[in-house]
């Protein structure tokens, strides 16, 4: 091998080591987003996030980026870039494409979801009847819930404008289970969707995910409401601190591997 080879091999390895970093990065933060905890309308500083993730800042720069195309990140009112933050009428039309969406497919799985699909959806609902009472728990077996229909309907079109619709469930806030009632009611709004897939009802599921969808953004709007009332009261509670105020840094976890 010539010594020019082995240089563009050691730069072609070094390029993979960092797109291997930056895919990492790109799947930290989207985690980090997706748990609430980095949290919408939050400063997203690239150096804080490298030193958190303890690389370089190039990879977390081209994470970054990935993220404020995919519309997560958008430019802060205060300089950079923030977890971007929906109002009521964006959460509005988030909920209107999703009703769309979700009963077109629990439509499709309805007609060709396997057997296979259909005792999987079962045993998801049976394990969601026994989680604990916690909302974050709630949330997470949901989204799973949600696409093993998105699966079983067999559209790679539906499957694949539903997961990136689903991207943007941690920038409408606080999950909806947070909204008292709402764990059991959606079980049962649940169990009624399934039901429909499982007889090959496919107006009678169209149907049910809609008016479940439909339920889930009456409930975020109650949660919604109900953060904006809670930040009104902390802020009229609130008293300037002495001395010079401190910089808001990301209060984030350590990662297991880098």
């Amino acid at each position: 091998m010539q010594p020019e080879d082995l240089t563009g091999s050691f730069a072609e390895d070094s390029a993979r080591g960092t797109r291997g970093r930056s895919d990492w990065a790109y799947a930290m933060l989207h985690e980090a987003i997706r748990e609430g905890t980095i949290e919408p309308g939050q400063r997203v500083m690239e150096t804080e996030i490298s030193a958190w993730l303890r690389i370089s800042r190039t990879p977390v720069r081209e994470a970054i980026r990935r993220l404020q195309a995919e519309g997560l990140l958008e430019h802060s009112a205060s300089g950079g870039l923030a977890v971007a933050l929906y109002d009521l009428r964006a959460i509005g039309e988030f909920y209107a494409t999703r009703e769309s969406l979700e009963g077109a497919a629990a439509a499709m799985a309805a007609r060709h979801a396997d057997a296979t699909e259909l005792r999987i959806l079962t045993a998801t609902l049976e394990a969601m009847r026994a989680l604990p009472a916690d909302p974050r728990a709630h949330a997470r077996e949901n989204q799973a819930f949600h696409e093993l229909i998105y699966r079983a309907a067999h559209n790679r079109f539906i499957l694949k404008s539903l997961q990136v619709l689903l991207n943007f469930v941690p920038l409408l806030g606080r999950t909806t289970y947070h909204d008292p009632g709402r764990a059991e009611d959606a079980l049962r709004e649940h169990a009624e969707i399934v039901d429909a897939i499982r007889s090959r009802d496919t107006a009678r599921a169209e149907d049910a995910a809609r008016r479940h969808i439909r339920h889930a953004y009456e409930s975020r709007v109650r949660v919604v409401s109900e953060d904006v009332r809670s930040a009104a009261q902390k802020r009229s509670l609130r008293r300037p601190p002495p001395g010079p105020p401190e910089r808001a840094g990301l209060a984030l976890p350590q990662p297991e591997s880098g």
